[in-house]
């Protein structure tokens, strides 16, 4: 029995006739004959349709499952057409390197995402900027600039404070430490972004900011919107069949404008009436003599804040869920991390000082982000003009996915970093593999993006990293769940695809190792 394929449910006859013409308009001005003549210079791939490519054979979830097999035929370099969309996926460290950090200065687009960036009203954003834009150089000024190592060191002061406040919802709620999680996530970078501060896990931003991203995941699924790949579909009027997700796209720009404007706006007007904290917002909206900057200085503030905002949001939640779930299945790390704290210190909570005096559980933070796919197939880049790379061509317009990570908990090769050759044993969780004269290379310098598009955030995100997982270990012991016997069993490890993944909800004992740990709170007012 023929089984559909998820990508033509969404076909009506208007998109049918729309992509007839599409590519009838194709064929007559050349561009297929264009395409045939460098079919020999291309990378290898999966064979292709005439006309739709390689659509047929694209899962819309967990893709890079596919690509992890494809990788295992054509080698480093996999390149697919669907339909008029020309991707490249780069399966190995030698290939991303020099693809996307030597060929920079070719390979910093981003792709058009037309449900998104288009049609969302989402291009002006730090992450869809192109690369030859010079609000692009504006953006990487200001972060640069903002996150710099002595930026990084004063908002340590607010990474220590939002940190007290996790250990203190853990102690009174461990069942809901996802949204212990998010609530500290947020309001880091709500303070270091706007002086904004979040005072309980049902604060307004922390909701915001929740809902953009549930609305970025559904514009993202893969092959749900054909205007990804026929983007004449753009130009249809909405009230025709077929273009009702130009009507999701205009309800979706309506909603995501709120994550730049209302806590931008927020701080503006703080910053106007004399009342407000000191914020990387603070800092660029107004000079010397408190009168706020031009319009299009503030234009800059306000998307390059929003970057904070939603770049370090999702991300940092992601891997702190994945810190407890490896806590509760590998019960010998945690011990084996909790005995080097104890050792060192036992009289105070750690401090980001502490990292070098602590290198297993230094160690933890790099396995975990190794471990979980926070970006699985990386933030597309785009190629502004053709690139070669060992003989094969790299089309200009090609979108450039960087393949390092797989969904490595089910299959048994893995791409870059993730190759047994270089993480023997690449399916256990084993901090140790970071530790001795030789350690293994280090994931950070994959996890943070390549070449212009590097994120500028990554000593502010790895420093809350280690500042919350640390002092989690220190203070409390994390088990599996129970089930309604009281027998311990283990959670399954399963992941929601998104921009970002994360971790299926489960559940995990989270109590505090001794009434002696209580001494290391500090006494605060209870604020939430």
């Amino acid at each position: 029995m023929a089984t559909s394929n998820p990508f033509f449910e969404f076909i009506t006859p208007t998109i049918a006739v729309a992509a007839a013409a599409l590519y009838y308009t194709w064929l007559l001005t050349g561009s297929f004959n264009k395409y045939f003549n460098r079919l020999g210079s291309l990378p290898p791939g999966p064979r292709r349709k005439w006309i739709t490519g390689n659509l047929h054979q694209m899962p819309r979830e967990r893709i890079w499952t596919t690509v992890q097999e494809w990788s295992k035929i054509y080698g480093p370099l996999v390149y697919v057409r669907l339909l008029t969309k020309e991707i490249v996926f780069l399966n190995d460290q030698k290939s991303v390197a020099e693809i996307l950090d030597v060929n920079a200065t070719s390979t910093s687009g981003r792709p058009v995402h037309y449900m998104t960036g288009e049609l969302g009203e989402r291009k002006q954003s730090v992450f869809m900027t192109q690369g030859t834009d010079p609000k692009f150089r504006t953006y990487r000024t200001l972060l640069q600039d903002g996150l710099n190592p002595r930026a990084v060191e004063s908002y340590r002061v607010i990474q220590t404070k939002e940190m007290e406040v996790l250990l203190k919802a853990l102690l009174e709620a461990p069942e809901d430490f996802v949204a212990h999680i998010r609530r500290n996530s947020v309001a880091v970078i709500m303070k270091i972004a706007y002086g904004y501060q979040v005072t309980e896990n049902n604060d307004p931003f922390v909701h915001i900011i929740e809902d953009a991203f549930q609305i970025v995941r559904n514009l993202s699924v893969q092959g749900k919107y054909w205007v990804e790949f026929l983007p004449i579909l753009r130009f249809l009027p909405e009230w025709l069949p077929g273009a009702s997700f130009k009507r999701t796209a205009k309800v979706a720009s309506r909603l995501l404008h709120r994550t730049e404007e209302a806590p931008y706006e927020w701080a503006k007007e703080n910053i106007r009436g004399g009342n407000h904290i000191e914020s990387f917002t603070s800092k660029y909206l107004t000079n010397e003599h408190g009168e706020l900057a031009d319009t299009e200085t503030q234009d800059a503030i306000k998307w390059t804040s929003a970057g904070l905002y939603t770049g370090g949001g999702d991300t940092t939640v992601s891997v702190m869920t994945t810190f407890f779930f490896l806590m509760a299945l590998y019960p010998e790390v945690q011990m084996k991390a909790q005995k080097e704290i104890d050792n060192f210190v036992t009289d105070r909570l750690l401090t980001s000082d502490d990292f070098d005096a602590l290198p297993y559980n230094g160690a933890i933070v790099k396995e975990v982000l190794r471990w979980g796919p926070v970006v699985p197939l990386g933030l597309f880049h785009s190629a502004s003009e053709d690139v070669l790379y060992e003989g094969h061509l790299i089309p200009k317009g090609a979108t450039l996915i960087p393949n390092i990570w797989q969904e490595y908990r089910f299959t048994s090769i893995w791409a870059i970093t993730h190759d047994e050759a270089i993480y023997p044993k690449a399916d256990v969780f084993d901090p140790s593999r970071h530790l001795g004269d030789n350690p293994q290379p280090d994931p950070a310098r994959f996890v943070f993006g390549y070449g212009r598009r590097i994120c500028p955030g990554a000593h502010l995100a790895q420093n809350s990293l280690f500042l919350n997982m640390v002092n989690v270990l220190a203070l409390f012991k994390i088990s599996k769940p129970l089930d309604e016997t009281g027998r311990e069993y283990t959670p399954p490890a399963e992941w929601v695809s998104g921009v970002t993944m994360h971790l299926k909800p489960f559940n995990c004992q989270v109590r505090l190792r001794s009434g002696e740990k209580l001494s290391l709170l500090p006494q605060w007012e209870n604020t939430g």
